[in-house]
C-alpha cells in the first residue's frame, strides 16, 4: 500500500467515525476515556469542558494517543492509531465550525464559556486491520 493509499483509508476512517478513545498521561500513567472527534485533513479536534481533568493532564503532558474506528466487526475492522501532542483551543471561530446540537447535553451552546477544543497535531498516524498490508505508517 503506498502512502496516497493509506492517507485515504486514514482519512475514511476519520470521516465515517466519531467515536474513539483518547488517552492522556495522569501522574505518570496512561488516562483513556471515550470522546466525541472531528477532524480537519489530519488535524484532530475534540471538545470538552476547560475544567476537565483532560484538560489540565494536557497542560502538564501534551502527549496523547487516539484510537478510532473500530466497527465491532472483528478481524476486517480497519482503524487508526494516532500519536500526537495535543493543546487547548479556545478559538470561537473553531467552536462555531466544530459546534453540533449533540454537544447540548454538555454545554449551553457553542458560546459556553466552559467549552474548549483539545487539537491534537498527529506525530505518527498507523493504519490497523486494513487488510494484509497493515499495520501501515502514514508518514508525516
Amino acid at each position: 500500500m503506498n502512502q496516497n493509499e493509506i492517507k485515504q483509508k486514514v482519512l475514511e476512517v476519520l470521516d465515517h467515525h466519531k467515536v474513539g478513545s483518547l488517552a492522556t498521561v495522569e501522574q505518570g500513567n496512561p488516562h483513556s476515556r471515550y470522546m466525541t472527534f472531528f477532524h480537519d485533513g489530519l488535524t484532530i479536534y475534540t471538545p470538552t469542558s476547560k475544567d476537565t481533568h483532560k484538560a489540565e493532564e494536557i497542560e502538564n503532558n501534551p502527549n496523547v494517543h487516539i484510537l478510532l474506528g473500530y466497527d465491532c466487526e472483528g478481524f476486517g475492522d480497519a482503524y487508526v492509531e494516532v500519536a500526537g501532542t495535543a493543546k487547548v483551543n479556545n478559538s470561537a471561530d473553531l467552536k462555531e465550525k466544530l459546534w453540533d446540537p449533540k454537544l447540548e447535553r454538555w454545554f449551553d451552546g457553542k458560546d459556553d464559556p466552559n467549552l474548549v477544543i483539545l487539537e491534537i497535531e498527529p506525530k505518527q498516524i498507523k493504519l490497523m486491520n486494513a487488510g494484509e498490508k497493515t499495520p501501515a505508517e502514514l508518514e508525516l
